[in-house]
């Protein structure tokens, strides 16, 4: 099925990868959201569970190997075209990862890989909903 005016939505994994108050940041090298910063992740593939297809997204994006832990947070990403058309249609299931492995570093679809504060998410200009999640994680994190 094609991603752009798909004839059903999309099923979307994304990872919330904390280190301490940091977290990962990605600059999406395509459409949707190309040269726009989110958090890494994709679209999940056939026969593929939720965790394995976050577990891959995350290696083919940021070359991190991560423990998915908990799940952050299930959003829709409905992106219209000119004529208000769905050109882009997104079930996103979010969740909150652990670093195992590996050096982050852009990789994949992606043209930069960071980690940044808390104190910076604004800086980078995310959806509001990526920008409250993250808030949300953190917040959650420092809650016994």
């Amino acid at each position: 099925m094609s991603r752009e005016y798909p004839d059903r939505p999309i099923v979307g994994v994304g990872a919330v990868i904390l280190d301490g108050r940091r977290v990962v940041l990605v600059r999406r090298g395509t459409e949707p959201l190309k040269g726009e910063w989110s958090l890494p992740g994709g679209g999940l593939e056939l026969g593929e569970t939720l965790r394995q297809g976050v577990a891959r997204e995350v290696v083919e994006e940021t070359g991190l190997q991560v423990e998915v832990l908990d799940v952050a947070g299930v959003f829709d990403r409905i992106l219209p075209d000119s004529n208000g058309r769905p050109q882009f249609h997104y079930v996103l299931i979010d969740y909150v990862c652990r670093v195992q492995g590996g050096e982050l570093r852009a990789a994949g679809d992606v043209t930069d890989a960071r980690w940044v504060s808390e104190d910076e998410l604004v800086d980078y200009r995310l959806a509001d909903s990526t920008e409250r999640l993250i808030r949300q994680v953190l917040e959650k994190k420092q809650t016994p």
